[in-house]
């Protein structure tokens, strides 16, 4: 087994002006940089252009994320909810790729209104299924996030919530060093 710590990209999924996808991701690389056995890439899509129409070459924001998907082994994707769903900027960034997303563990965090942005990690489950990935059972989800964490960025209630960021980093690594251990003994085809 390699025993090179797991390389995990945080994909902060929303580009909205005002966004409160920051707070989140910000809180959660903490908590996955305090977990053993990882290094992490946090790819904040709102730093990058990437075009939402697919067509032609890459441009440099998409030349910019793709060798950092490509080296990761494992992704958690952070996102709102935005209509029962998840924004288009992560669709674009998701639909850019294909091969830097086969055979890799998939964890979220999600945040929005009552249902915590749980219907948009529903439809990403799909999405990532097509793209030959593992996605893992546990989610952190904010309900109301904008009430949950105090003025410096920590959750009010620091238990629950890291609590379930250790379950979801668990289950990542277990997948995230079963998969690259299958990857580098046979090449992943889709």
């Amino acid at each position: 087994m390699n025993t090179t710590p797991l390389r995990l990209a945080v994909i902060v999924g929303s580009t909205r002006e005002g966004r409160f996808g920051p707070v989140v991701a910000d809180w959660f690389a903490e908590r996955s940089r305090v977990h053993a056995g990882m290094e992490i890439d946090v790819i904040d899509l709102a730093e990058v252009d990437i075009p939402l129409v697919l067509s032609g070459e890459p441009n440099a924001g998409v030349a910019t994320i793709t060798p950092r998907l490509a080296a990761a082994d494992a992704f958690v994707v952070v996102t709102p909810e935005y209509n029962h769903s998840y924004p288009a900027s992560l669709k674009a960034a998701i639909d850019w790729h294909f091969t830097q997303w086969q055979g890799k563990p998939v964890g979220f965090v999600s945040y929005g209104g009552i249902s915590g942005g749980l219907r948009a990690v529903e439809h990403l489950r799909q999405v990532f299924a097509e793209l030959h990935t593992v996605t893992v059972r546990e989610t952190v989800s904010f309900p109301m996030a904008w009430e949950k964490f105090d003025e410096d960025g920590k959750p009010l209630d620091g238990t629950a919530a890291n609590g379930a960021a250790k379950r979801l980093l668990d289950q990542l690594l277990w997948w995230g060093h079963a998969l690259r251990d299958a990857r580098e003994k046979i090449p992943y085809a889709a």
